[in-house]
């Protein structure tokens, strides 16, 4: 008898799971969809229960721009170190500088958020006052930097009074328009005197023939207006002398007047005008979608002008790839989100007013810097808010950031929860670490049967 070898025998068939085949997949497909849109379902719900927190603006402020400074140090140091060294015999030169300013920007900032909601208030027509002066000291003693008169000589250093101005004319007209809150229905009101102020700012600023601060400074003109309900017929008037006077301002320029007409194809003049905005469309186009590395930059190695200031969101692109320019992009409207969230909810007009504006200035600047990267508006010299090099545009945004956050601080349920924190953190600490625990004090029926006690008879 011989006895059949396991390994000889044939296989058994392996039956297929019920369900397999088309319709087996497309029920597989439909499940893990299923989960998929569940698992979204539960992190959206997740999302909002976190931005719901009374303490959500604040937080989403303080964060973004942290990273927004962070990321800015970081390229400044990147996109500067080629020209720091060439110029400077130093590398880090630049960057120090940069650091230098956020030192000082840093309790700025902390100081405005802490600052009372009168005292700043009291600041602002001291302020406007300030910004007007020097901006007539530039008008008269300014100095010229790549063709602009738009820079005074302070000591050793140079500063930009038109960057001080934006912030001044936010807090200023803010303040006048929660003056005028119940009398904004009445067009004199309404324009007056923020509308002839602002002008006052603006020409001064196009006396030095910087075109793109005008803009930002007529964009919160229009934000300002909007946000008090200006009517629909006032922005079509005003946007129409805006767009006439700068294609004047424009004309009168031949230099100028050749970046507009050739910023779309800015390889038309590739040698001459559209030497800078083609140079950054090619490291915007090499960085791809996760960039060639921090550093590792080619565009900054003097093909790229103004790389560290203007241009800084080129090399960004560069460097970081489409992932690191979308993410600055996402953390200027985080910024935006969050301060729109603080002046819906708040009380006070003038809260409402500054808020909105800061978030015009910057979000605004943005915009147009990042729209002059891409080639799809002409160069006209703006930085990247927070990001760029320069002292006299990160500290006015340092402070603005700092107001908001300190008003963020402010809401009622803000307010609250960080006073029950600070109630918590002061109990926790005045509890000594180290005290003897008391005895337990005794109770009548315990007494009454220690040992101790005279009425007690022990039991034989």
């Amino acid at each position: 008898m011989t006895t059949a070898n396991p390994e000889d025998a044939e296989p058994a068939r392996i039956r297929p799971p019920l369900g397999s085949g088309v319709a087996g997949a497309w029920r597989w497909l439909w499940s893990a969809l299923r989960s998929l849109l569940a698992a979204i379902a539960s992190m959206w719900g997740s999302l909002r229960e976190s931005i719901n927190r009374p303490l959500a603006s604040y937080y989403l402020l303080l964060g973004a721009s942290g990273l927004l400074l962070t990321i800015g140090l970081i390229m400044v140091l990147s996109a500067s170190s080629v020209r720091s060294y060439l110029v400077y015999d130093d590398s880090y030169a630049v960057v120090k500088r940069q650091l230098m300013w956020v030192a000082i920007g840093l309790p700025c900032a902390w100081v405005a958020s802490r600052l009372p909601i009168r005292q700043i208030r009291r600041l602002a027509y001291p302020g406007f006052l300030f910004a007007l002066v020097l901006l007539a000291l530039v008008a008269r003693f300014g100095v010229y930097v790549n063709g602009n008169k738009n820079w005074l000589a302070v000591g050793p250093f140079t500063m930009q009074p038109a960057e001080v101005a934006k912030l001044a004319v936010v807090l200023w007209a803010a303040n006048i328009y929660a003056h005028k809150e119940r009398r904004l229905r009445e067009l004199h009101h309404l324009l007056v005197p923020v509308v002839p102020g602002l002008f006052a700012v603006i020409a001064l600023v196009l006396v030095g023939r910087d075109l793109g601060t005008a803009m930002v400074l007529a964009a919160i003109l229009l934000g300002m207006l909007w946000v008090v309900g200006a009517p629909m017929r006032l922005f079509g008037l005003s946007l129409s002398v805006l767009a006439v006077a700068a294609v004047g301002l424009a004309a009168t320029d031949p230099e100028r007047l050749q970046r507009i007409t050739h910023f779309t194809d800015p390889f038309k003049d590739y040698t001459d005008t559209g030497w800078q905005p083609a140079h950054g469309l090619y490291a915007l186009s090499s960085g791809g979608w996760f960039g060639q590395g921090i550093g590792a930059s080619t565009q900054k190695w003097g093909d790229l002008p103004e790389a560290h200031t203007d241009y800084i969101f080129a090399v960004l692109g560069e460097e970081l790839g489409l992932v690191g320019t979308l993410l600055v992009v996402g953390l200027f409207l985080t910024i935006a989100y969050a301060a729109v969230r603080v002046a819906l909810s708040t009380e006070d007009p003038f809260v409402r007013y500054a808020t909105f504006g800061i978030v015009v200035w910057l979000l605004g600047q943005m915009i147009i810097n990042v729209g002059m990267v891409l080639a799809v508006l002409p160069v006209i010299g703006i930085p990247l808010p927070i990001v760029s090099y320069g002292g006299s545009a990160l500290l006015p945004s340092l402070v603005a950031l700092g107001l908001v956050i300190g008003f963020a601080r402010r809401e009622p349920g803000a307010a609250a929860a960080l006073a029950a924190r600070r109630r918590t953190r002061s109990a926790g600490l005045s509890a000594p670490a180290s005290a003897p625990a008391a005895p337990p004090a005794a109770t009548p029926a315990a007494a009454s049967t220690s040992p101790a006690s005279p009425t007690h008879t022990p039991s034989r």
